[in-house]
């Protein structure tokens, strides 16, 4: 009995040395750098699209490649180039807003690159029912256009 036990905690021992001494893998070091990860528009009017240009940045020694832009909705539209962006180069990822719900909002981008690896971006901000017609005419302004002529 004993040389079972013995023979047991020896294998659980040795089990527990291997584990510790296999290396964990290195973490990825992340090869992009964004100017600004989040961009707020602040008060939008309904109805009128606005769009921001996020500046990234390649900080790694490869050429980094935008493999995908994917946003929250389908009222957010990204535009990148698919070019591979140099060592120390620099692109833009425009991300349009469609502006058609009224409150406030905030959608992500992501951005896939190098096969795998994301890096999240943010928009947000509030849209505000605008006024249906044109602010009147103001008769002081146009009497002073008739006294100028």
């Amino acid at each position: 009995m004993k040389l079972v036990f013995l023979l047991s905690s020896l294998l659980v021992l040795s089990t527990l040395v291997q584990a510790q001494t296999a290396a964990a893998p290195a973490p990825a070091v992340e090869v992009i750098q964004v100017k600004e990860p989040a961009h707020d528009f602040g008060k939008i009017p309904q109805g009128r699209p606005a769009s921001y240009s996020f500046e990234i940045m390649n900080t790694g020694k490869e050429p980094l490649v935008l493999d995908n832009v994917q946003v929250s909705c389908g009222c957010t539209t990204p535009q990148w180039s698919k070019d591979p962006i140099a060592p120390g180069g620099t692109a833009k990822v425009t991300v349009g807003y469609n502006a058609y719900a009224e409150g406030y909002f905030e959608k992500t981008i992501t951005l896939q690159y190098n096969k795998g690896q994301t890096k999240m971006l943010v928009i947000k901000g509030t849209v505000y029912k605008a006024p249906p017609a044109p602010a009147p005419e103001n008769a002081s302004v146009k009497l002073l256009k008739q006294i100028n002529q």
